[in-house]
């Protein structure tokens, strides 16, 4: 029994288990995010870090897939990509620069020309839904589809396109795909056709996220058609902006299909594109040393890009604050 003036000694509860330990409720609270990451680690783990290791390691490798013994070489397939006396250098920087080529040219349409026609088919009219439905269509083709249509309508004897400039009379005689620039308006032409309904779709989700009391404020305050879509379309879209640019020049630096089906490196070797020489090097050649060399070169490059996209929609969205 306490007495007056003494507080009473109350018995302490321990934490379930042994004492001083941590609690197994807690334990498993903190473990479930990675519960919940590990489908996707173990994913990214085997499809995606695995092989990328193993590029690198073959890469370091004289490697040929027939034979046996794979002698390691340790960087002398990457100094073969610098050293202009190299049996590989002249060929691959060359495919480098048709990459860019294609690059440089597709990118900003398939930026543009998708955000304009989202911006059509975010206004509401009568056949809206059909028309969304007709620009994404081509998407979901193969690229096999696309470069046998393609290849057909750009046919200088039989093709569609010659066949309407010479029913208006206008020069039918154009070389599409074995002449240039004539092959790289056709590549660029027939990608732009057959992917912005992606980035269409893309940016429609964004333009229907930004709140429509924004472009009623700046109704109110006098703002015009442009500087409504420079001050409010434009900010909202910026996020969705960065994925379509990283994502589109991307798909653009790794075109392959659409060189190899529709105008096979011609005219010459102006179009291989470098993804369609890694794989004659890697796949024809037997060299998947070199090919891979090759691969992780053109990623670093793509990381580059990619990194370099980062900081710059970072350094605008502060710029505009």
């Amino acid at each position: 029994m306490a007495t007056l003036g003494t507080t009473p000694l109350l018995p302490v509860a321990e934490p379930d288990g042994e004492a001083g330990h941590e609690p197994a409720a807690r334990r498993v609270g903190r473990a479930t995010p990675y519960l919940f990451l590990a489908p996707y680690l173990v994913l990214f783990t085997v499809f995606g870090a695995a092989p990328v290791a193993y590029g690198v390691w073959i890469s370091l490798h004289e490697w040929d897939y027939l034979l046996p013994v794979k002698p390691f070489v340790g960087i002398d397939n990457y100094r073969e990509l610098i050293d202009p006396a190299s049996a590989v250098y002249e060929q691959f920087w060359q495919s480098m620069q048709a990459t860019g080529i294609f690059t440089v040219a597709s990118v900003p349409l398939l930026i543009a020309v998708p955000l304009g026609i989202a911006l059509l088919l975010n206004r509401a009219f009568p056949g809206r839904a059909f028309f969304r439905a007709v620009y994404f269509a081509p998407y979901v083709l193969g690229v096999a589809v696309v470069g046998v249509l393609w290849r057909f309508v750009l046919d200088p004897n039989l093709g569609l396109v010659n066949d309407v400039l010479a029913g208006l009379g206008l020069p039918s005689d154009t070389a599409w795909l074995t002449s240039l620039p004539w092959a790289w308006i056709s590549l660029v032409a027939m990608t732009v056709w057959w992917t912005m309904g992606f980035n269409a779709v893309i940016y429609l989700a964004g333009l229907q996220d930004i709140p429509r009391e924004l472009y009623e404020a700046a109704e109110i305050d006098g703002a015009n058609a442009w500087q409504r879509f420079r001050n409010v379309t434009l900010p909202g879209l910026r996020p969705v902006l960065l994925f379509v640019v990283i994502t589109t020049v991307l798909a653009s630096a790794n075109m392959f299909g659409q060189s190899y089906l529709v105008t096979q490196g011609a005219p010459g070797e102006e179009t291989r594109t470098a993804i369609m020489y890694i794989a004659e090097e890697g796949l024809r050649g037997f060299r998947m040393g070199n090919a891979a060399a090759m691969s992780t070169v053109l990623a670093l490059i793509l990381a580059l890009v990619s990194v370099a996209n980062f900081w710059l929609f970072r350094e605008r969205g502060e710029g505009s604050r």
